[in-house]
C-alpha cells in the first residue's frame, strides 16, 4: 500500500480518538483520574467537584471518553466509578500514526 494511502487510514483509525483528546474539559478530566490517589475510581460527583463542570457535562465527556476506550466504569450498587482504561489499544494506534509521520517527514527532508 502507497506510504500516503496509509497514513490516510491510520488518520481514520485515530480520528474520534484525537477529537476526544482535542477537548480542553475532557483533558481536564483526564488529568483528574490521573491525579486520583484512589485506585477504585471516581465518581461524577468528583469530578463535577475537581473540574468545575456541571453534573450533565461530566457525564457527557465520560461518555465520549469511554466510547474510545479511554476511561471504564465499574458499578458499586448505585454508584458508578470511573477510571482510566488499562486497554493502551487507541493509544498504541496514535503512536503508530505519529511514528508513520516521522517517517514520512525525515524521508522527506532526506530528499531535498
Amino acid at each position: 500500500m502507497d506510504s500516503l494511502q496509509q497514513l490516510k487510514k491510520d488518520f481514520d483509525e485515530v480520528s474520534d480518538f484525537l477529537i476526544a483528546l482535542g477537548d480542553e474539559k475532557r483533558q481536564s478530566i483526564i488529568i483528574t483520574l490521573l491525579q486520583a490517589d484512589n485506585c477504585k475510581g471516581l465518581r461524577v460527583i468528583d469530578l463535577t467537584d475537581a473540574t468545575q463542570l456541571s453534573r450533565p457535562a461530566v457525564s457527557h465527556h465520560l461518555k465520549i471518553l469511554k466510547q474510545v476506550g479511554l476511561i471504564d466504569m465499574r458499578s458499586e450498587g448505585t454508584k458508578n466509578y470511573y477510571f482510566l482504561s488499562h486497554s493502551t489499544t487507541e493509544i498504541d494506534k496514535l503512536k503508530k500514526l505519529l511514528n508513520h509521520v516521522t517517517t514520512i517527514i525525515e524521508k522527506t527532508v532526506k530528499t531535498k
